[in-house]
């Protein structure tokens, strides 16, 4: 195991009807006046924003609001939120909704004290001061909830691109679990892809005897391969819904990961189709991420065995290891397809014929990136053609 530290203040407030309870936290962490930024109609339709409102008012907080976040959100309301946040004197960012909604608050609070143009956050700058930031979960899926992450689409170009700070880790974060069971099961199925994929992004590594940490990224994988196809059924089960919150926070908040090599390349990669197609990023990694594993299993046999046996339940051969690794790639894909993602490009609605524009926007040129396997761009074009044909077995 390697050296780390790990820092996650955010105080979470779980459970039915905590929403209501948003004004008083707010309060705790020194708001003032808020901005209640969010998406589009379900927070509207639920009431949830009116909730919101309320518990504020009651508080005694002021106000403004700014919606319109859509998926992979765009650099464009980002600035806007900026200038507003800028112009009303707002002390605290409140963000309602899901992880693209908190993205691009954590995006906003980063850049109104920045005395430049945000993006420069988001390409390699790294952010040195940040407006508070808090959130009212309303998917289970990005984690950002709990973690110090955001990404970005720059509309100009169809750039998607990330930054990190302990900076963003929201204060609080209020997690009803009850709210996502209006969801449509594709949003959930996009949603456990994601979270899924953050614990393998940290579950394949180089480094070794991080037996803690393997356990407890294999208890949240097998959660979500027992829990996701529940409520893929039965919608209101909110029992399994609020076991799929928690293990969205756990996955991302890095607890699973400290003291190991993370890759994070299957995100990179998926990443430029998001950005091109505009597609769900968890319906991107459902492509990408089986073609990956594909990919890079011979590096070692043994930890893919390690998935395939622990969390799918595949048999181990001894005799023949890498049939027991295949086979849990495949177990993996066709628990993909039987939650109702795509597999392949032309589920996904892309075009193989732009992977050279992929690679390109990929943007890792002659070099090579990643933590499990670094990758070249000749290796990136091959994964995205495994991706492009991929079939469920």
């Amino acid at each position: 195991m390697e050296n780390f530290n790990f820092y996650s203040p955010t105080e979470f407030v779980f459970g039915k009807g905590r929403a209501a309870e948003t004004g008083s936290y707010v309060k705790k962490y020194g708001g003032s006046k808020v901005l209640i930024h969010f998406g589009g109609g379900s927070a509207v339709r639920s009431g949830l924003l009116d909730t919101v409102r309320a518990s504020l008012e009651e508080s005694g907080i002021e106000y403004r609001e700014l919606g319109g976040v859509q998926p992979n959100p765009r650099d464009t309301l980002v600035y806007k939120g900026i200038e507003l946040v800028r112009a009303e004197k707002i002390d605290f960012i409140l963000a309602v909704g899901g992880g693209s909604v908190i993205d691009s608050a954590k995006a906003i609070a980063i850049g109104v004290p920045y005395d430049g143009d945000f993006w420069d956050l988001y390409s390699g700058k790294h952010p040195e001061k940040a407006l508070p930031v808090a959130t009212v979960l309303t998917i289970a899926a990005a984690g950002s909830e709990g973690s110090g992450n955001s990404v970005i689409t720059k509309e100009d170009g169809k750039l998607k691109r990330g930054t990190g700070s302990d900076l963003l880790r929201p204060r609080f974060s209020v997690m009803d679990p009850a709210l996502t069971q209006s969801l449509p099961a594709y949003q959930t199925a996009c949603g456990a892809t994601d979270i899924m994929a953050h614990v393998f992004e940290r579950y394949f590594t180089n480094t070794r005897e991080v037996e803690i940490t393997d356990r407890l990224c294999e208890a949240v994988l097998c959660t979500m391969v027992r829990e996701v196809p529940r409520v893929i059924a039965d919608p209101d089960n909110y029992e399994a819904r609020a076991n799929i919150m928690w293990a969205g926070t756990v996955a991302h908040n890095n607890v699973v990961g400290v003291g190991r090599e993370q890759d994070w390349n299957s995100h990179g990669i998926e990443h430029e189709l998001s950005a091109l197609y505009d597609c769900a990023h968890g319906a991107g990694l459902a492509v990408i991420m089986p073609a990956w594993m594909e990919f890079v299993y011979k590096h070692d046999v043994m930890r893919f065995c390690q998935m395939a046996t622990r969390v799918f339940g595949c048999a181990m051969n001894f005799d023949d290891p890498e049939s027991t690794a295949l086979a849990g790639i495949r177990a993996f894909r066709r628990f993909l397809h039987d939650i109702g993602m795509p597999i392949n490009f032309a589920e996904l609605g892309a075009d193989p014929k732009d992977i050279p524009a992929l690679v390109e926007k990929f943007g890792i040129g002659d070099g090579r990136t990643g933590g499990f396997v670094k990758l070249s761009a000749a290796d990136v074009t091959e994964i995205y053609k495994i991706a492009a044909a991929a079939v469920c077995e």
